[in-house]
């Protein structure tokens, strides 16, 4: 008997959909037929590696990838169940009953996977979700709808807690996601409005404090020699201390090119459209921090793409540990301090909030103050401003 082939298919018919995103199918070959199935997961062209059969240059690449290569083993592993049984395999048997190769329709994290990944919420939204269901996987992997109760919540809040040591907002923040799942699980009736877990379960949060470098701390880390094996370091440590002078995010220095940056009356300017909020922001290099983002790209003139192909977020920031602890600043941080940072020592040094709002691509300047609340010697700058 033969055995089926697969292979994994992007844009079979040559059409994107509206997002400008194209579905990736299993083909199923055998006997000079073929049938496809699809994966449910739409990406763009530039993120599919039509040579190596994978998903690149994506937030949840991993995780996606990891997707397609279990939707293969099941399939395999049904065509290996036919042939145990002495029944012939067809292509006609994966056609007529696709749903059964990927059944996971009772587990609670697969329904969750497959809305996020097929709805039409923000990359970034995207991302943070799927992070809440790996953590749900760690604590409960063959969670049921029907396991999803408020005991249920209570000993995966525990979880988060002790096992994880998250912060009471990070647990919020992974409650609210699970929230969401189980809404729309009740609106697809895979859930009963009867049983809403979250109708008794309070979701706790606390004060939000923003770690953020001093001065003092940036010189350090703008000083530290990386040299031999440290010199791995100074990548990640230049594109966090461009983004301590600009305030950028991880997901929008990694989406800029060398196009996003102009002269303007001779002056350096960045320009692009935030990734989280498509705000466009535009940021004067040549006057934030003395022109030190300026610099920083000046360095890297001659390969400014390759600047900004920064690696995986969780891997720049074990870098930063490591660079914290070359520069002995006895203080955890990551990528996302440096954001932090700018907007803080920006405020410190007298910008108006609405200006720091503009810079930072803020819908809501209320965002903006939370961190004129946090650095102490913001307070005393505008007190000796005052003639008393």
């Amino acid at each position: 008997m033969d055995k089926i082939s697969y292979r994994l298919v992007f844009n079979r018919k040559k059409k994107l959909n509206a997002q400008g995103k194209a579905l990736i199918q299993v083909e199923l070959y055998l006997n000079k037929s073929k049938v496809y199935i699809s994966t449910h997961i739409y990406v763009f062209p530039f993120q599919w590696d039509n040579k190596k059969k994978e998903i690149v240059s994506h937030p949840q690449m991993e995780e996606l990838n990891r997707m397609l290569d279990e939707m293969i083993l099941k399939l395999q592993w049904k065509e290996l169940e036919l042939w145990k049984k002495g029944m012939p395999v067809s292509l006609s048997f994966f056609k007529q009953s696709p749903s059964d190769i990927n059944d996971d329709s009772n587990l609670f994290a697969g329904f969750g996977r497959k809305w996020v990944e097929n709805s039409m919420k923000k990359e970034s939204t995207k991302k943070n979700i799927l992070t809440t269901l790996d953590v749900l996987e760690q604590f409960a992997p063959s969670a049921s709808f029907d396991d999803i109760t408020y005991n249920f919540l209570q000993n995966f809040e525990c979880f988060m807690q002790k096992e994880k040591a998250y912060g009471i907002n990070t647990i919020a923040k992974h409650m609210r996601h699970l929230c969401s799942i189980v809404n729309e699980a009740i609106k697809r009736n895979y859930m009963s409005q009867g049983s809403y877990p979250f109708k008794k379960y309070v979701i706790k949060t606390g004060a939000s404090r923003h770690t953020f470098l001093l001065p003092d701390e940036l010189k350090r880390i703008e000083n530290l020699e990386l040299a031999g094996k440290n010199q791995k370091l100074e990548h990640s440590r230049d594109a966090f201390l461009f983004c301590c002078y600009t305030g950028l995010r991880y997901s929008d220095f990694t989406h800029l090119s060398a196009n996003n940056i102009i002269r303007l009356n001779g002056k350096l300017w960045l320009k692009f459209k935030t990734v989280k909020t498509g705000t466009e922001v535009s940021i004067p290099l040549y006057l934030l921090f003395n022109g030190k983002a300026a610099d920083i790209l000046y360095r890297y003139r001659n390969k400014l793409n390759s600047f900004f192909n920064l690696k995986l977020n969780s891997s720049v920031n074990k870098d930063l540990a490591g660079i914290a602890g070359l520069a002995k600043l006895g203080k955890h941080f990551s990528f996302h301090t440096a954001r932090h940072t700018n907007a803080t020592l920006l405020i410190y040094l007298g910008a108006q909030i609405t200006t720091v709002q503009k810079l930072l691509g803020h819908r809501n300047v209320k965002t903006t103050q939370g961190y004129g609340e946090i650095f102490s010697g913001t307070i005393v700058n505008d007190l000796k401003k005052c003639k008393f």
